[in-house]
């Protein structure tokens, strides 16, 4: 259940439960308030987080929908995305496959907003973070390449973005990206990497941003 319609239901129970004798000692309790998003649900019937997320998707991997309106809908993913559940049920709606994929589009537009997306669904959400390796297994090596020698400036930051987003706090990402890194580099960073060392990390990811100049 997406979590404007849990918000609902927990609305709805809270505010029906019946006036008992007891109640007549106590004062009422003020209702809670409704949220836009469950009150919007209610009022005009919209479409879940979840079904916009699909819609939108679908419109980006359309082969008949402009370049234009793939960012736009990309955009809105985005934004669905910054919200953890949202995040969370990318797996379960089968959207990191198709998300993934999106880096090696013909477009830069189009990786470049992919690299977002996966940034900002990662970002502090250990649960997004372990299915990305689980659902994409290749992605952190793909958004390395992207970091390093994608052709636009703005590809490279958002991989980087993504990267960063993916590593803090999660070993096995870090563990996996290390995998990628040369040799000599590891050296001097440093063995034993910790992914809560957020020093460490960040060494790390600016060794990655030397690409952008």
């Amino acid at each position: 259940m997406d979590a404007s319609m849990n918000n609902l239901l927990k609305w709805s129970i809270e505010n029906s439960v019946p006036k008992t004798s007891d109640d007549n000692n106590n004062p009422p309790r003020a209702p809670r308030a409704l949220s836009p998003t469950a009150l919007q649900r209610i009022l005009l019937n919209a479409p879940s987080d979840a079904e916009l997320m699909k819609n939108a998707m679908a419109v980006i991997r359309s082969p008949a929908t402009s370049l234009d309106d793939k960012l736009i809908a990309f955009d809105n993913f985005e934004q669905l995305v910054e919200n953890l559940d949202n995040a969370n049920n990318l797996g379960v709606l089968g959207l990191w496959e198709p998300l993934v994929e999106e880096l090696a589009a013909e477009e830069g537009g189009r990786r470049m907003m992919g690299a977002w997306c996966i940034g900002t669904a990662v970002q502090n959400n250990v649960g997004a973070q372990g299915m990305l390796l689980s659902k994409a297994p290749t992605a952190l090596s793909t958004l390395f390449a992207l970091s390093q020698n994608d052709p636009e400036t703005t590809v490279r930051r958002k991989a980087v973005y993504a990267l960063s987003s993916a590593i803090r706090n999660h070993q096995p990402a870090l563990d996996e990206l290390l995998r990628h890194i040369p040799e000599d580099v590891r050296k001097e960073l440093g063995e034993g990497f910790d992914a809560s060392d957020m020093d460490g990390v960040d060494k790390l990811v600016n060794w990655l941003r030397r690409a952008l100049a």
